[in-house]
């Protein structure tokens, strides 16, 4: 499981040093494995999975029937645009550079882990979301029933 946030820097190849907290795991659970693409439904952000937590999700994705628009359009976005990428000796990942761009990502980042995934946020796309607080009317039943 992943969770935490951690400031990222992006160098000029567009490389990230996934944190040392999560290399282990990486390597162990994940054959050294990740896979990128968009996230679908927040903007200036990147998923990151483990391969086989992706191997799940694409499956369930491409399941999905493409004579529906939204399908074809989630499909585009998280199958389509998707990478495998494997760190590198000094734990490196190479981002693609369309997906960069398409976010926003640049020099600095956020990385936050996210239980069976991580989210890669641009820097501005972060601290927007994060400083957007939860409203009462947003709150939604299963959000009610939890104890926080």
């Amino acid at each position: 499981m992943f969770q935490g946030e951690t400031a990222i820097t992006v160098d000029d190849k567009g490389r990230l040093a996934i944190p040392t907290a999560y290399r282990e795991q990486v390597a162990g659970e994940c054959a050294n494995r990740l896979v990128i693409t968009y996230n679908p439904f927040d903007e200036g952000c990147l998923w990151l999975f483990p391969y086989a937590e992706w191997e799940r999700v694409r499956d369930a994705v491409n399941a999905l029937s493409n004579v529906r628009s939204k399908h074809r359009e989630l499909q585009r976005k998280l199958v389509g645009a998707a990478a495998v990428v494997e760190p590198d000796s000094a734990g490196r990942i190479l981002l693609p550079a369309s997906q960069r761009a398409t976010t926003g990502i640049d020099k600095k980042a956020v990385l936050l882990g996210m239980g069976d995934k991580f989210e890669l946020w641009s820097e501005q796309e972060h601290l927007r979301t994060i400083r957007q607080t939860i409203g009462e009317d947003d709150i939604t039943d299963e959000m009610a029933e939890l104890r926080l």
